[in-house]
């Protein structure tokens, strides 16, 4: 009975873990595993307490050989193993120093794994080398440079590499548009709608504060100036997003504003018509 109590007490112990890990993570996908994780344990558990009562229904099996003879007869059918009180009836002819040697069967698990790992290498054989092309490990590199070039187009179009170093200006309709509307919405507050300035300074003319050109432009929009009041945008607009404001704000150069504030900071120069990110600061 104390090893029914023990295996009990197991199954207990399991369940409370089960649901400790799944009080621990939010994850949805998680939270489903555990819970199919439960159900089969619980059932099991069920399983097992109905069998403990059927077997124990009216029995007198204080030391537990009931529940111990499947496991016994399960272990027997796997190893074919000669009982003690038999061996004598496998006994070989030699003997060496008092050990005697038994002429005992290889068991039925090792014949099983053998026939096993001949089924795994002819259907492997024929898989890999006879249908298919043999080249296991090649196949697999070109498998994952395909995957990696996805990725990577993935991560581009999502601006992943995208940074202060990297940023290029970006004319295309599309990106201009989008960085207008990200203008209007966001900077214009204290920029104007134009660009000529309000609280911040105006962004038509040839003098920056922080550097011209879309490299300053896009660092001053990511971690901003928080000694000017300006915030910085890098955790609310993605670098996809602050390339298409960045590169808009560049092409109100020379535009016209209906009250421009004065100049501020030094004049730049660009140095490249068709990149404004390669502008000089003079």
């Amino acid at each position: 009975m104390k090893t029914n109590k023990m295996l009990l007490q197991i199954l207990l112990i399991l369940l409370s873990s089960v649901n400790l890990f799944a009080a621990g993570d939010n994850s949805e996908e998680t939270i489903y595993s555990v819970a199919k994780i439960m159900v089969v344990v619980s059932l099991v558990s069920i399983l097992f307490v109905i069998w403990l009562v059927l077997v124990y229904s009216e029995k007198n099996d204080n030391h537990g050989e009931m529940l111990k003879r499947p496991f016994r007869k399960l272990f027997g059918m796997l190893t074919k193993s000669t009982p003690i009180e038999k061996e004598h009836e496998i006994l070989l002819g030699h003997d060496y120093d008092g050990i005697r040697e038994l002429d005992n069967r290889i068991p039925p698990w090792f014949h099983g794994l053998l026939w096993l790992t001949i089924i795994f290498a002819v259907v492997y054989m024929i898989r890999f080398h006879v249908a298919g092309s043999g080249n296991v490990m090649a196949d697999e590199y070109i498998e994952e440079m395909r995957q990696a070039a996805v990725e990577r187009e993935i991560l581009v179009k999502t601006g992943a590499f995208l940074n202060e170093e990297t940023v290029t200006f970006d004319d295309s309709p599309a990106s201009l548009n989008a960085g207008k509307d990200i203008f209007i919405k966001n900077c214009a507050a204290c920029h104007a709608n134009d660009g000529g300035g309000l609280v911040g300074p105006n962004l038509i003319d040839e003098y920056w504060i922080h550097g011209g050109g879309i490299k300053n432009v896009f660092r001053t929009i990511k971690y901003g100036v928080p000694q000017k009041g300006m915030i910085s945008w890098e955790s609310q607009l993605n670098p996809t997003e602050m390339q298409e404001v960045a590169s808009y704000i560049l092409t109100l150069q020379g535009t016209q504003s209906a009250n421009p504030k004065a100049p501020e900071g030094d004049k730049w120069e660009q140095a490249d018509e068709e990149d404004p990110g390669t502008e000089k600061q003079i």
